[in-house]
């Protein structure tokens, strides 16, 4: 539902409003977005990220992204703007197709554990990832804020969409 409520967002505006400044409510968008083209480079950076980290797992190998010198405030900012610099270069329609395509990817993965497949352990040794679901939603959710949700907080209607539940 998030990750949708960004793709309908972006589904509505032209490829210059896309581009355009943007904020909401309570002021810019955050984490270096400027636009929604940045806030679609933004969450699909990590994204790709979640999804290598599940991947990853599932293989018995822990991901980079958990190591604790990337699991710091200051790597995770880095990390931010580097991935909305990233997407700026790409034509709008580049960056969308390529977001629904790791949607699809990640929403896969995600099926693919089957209801006793959340509770497996993954042998990481993270604190945080001793089962697949302990992990994907330590890794899906952004700190300090409800769990699965990045899209809707970034745009300012994590309450909105909460209170529609």
């Amino acid at each position: 539902m998030d990750r949708g409520l960004l793709l309908a967002e972006v589904a509505q505006r032209s490829e210059e409003d896309l581009i355009a400044g943007y904020s909401v409510a309570g002021g810019p968008l955050g984490d270096f977005c400027e636009s929604l083209r940045d806030l679609v480079a933004h969450v699909l950076m990590w994204d790709e990220i979640n999804l290598a980290v599940l991947t990853e797992a599932r293989l018995g190998r822990a991901h980079w992204s958990l190591r604790s010198a990337w699991e710091t405030r200051e790597a995770g900012q880095l990390l931010n703007k580097s991935g909305v610099a990233a997407g700026r270069d790409l034509p709008v329609d580049l960056l969308t197709d390529r977001y629904a395509a790791v949607q699809e990817a990640l929403l896969a993965e995600l099926r693919s554990y089957g209801e006793d497949g959340w509770r497996a352990p993954t042998g990481l040794g993270h604190p945080q990832a001793t089962s697949v679901g302990s992990l994907a939603q330590y890794v899906m959710s952004v700190p300090n804020a409800a769990p699965y949700w990045h899209a809707a907080i970034h745009l300012g209607r994590l309450t909105a969409v909460e209170a529609a539940r």
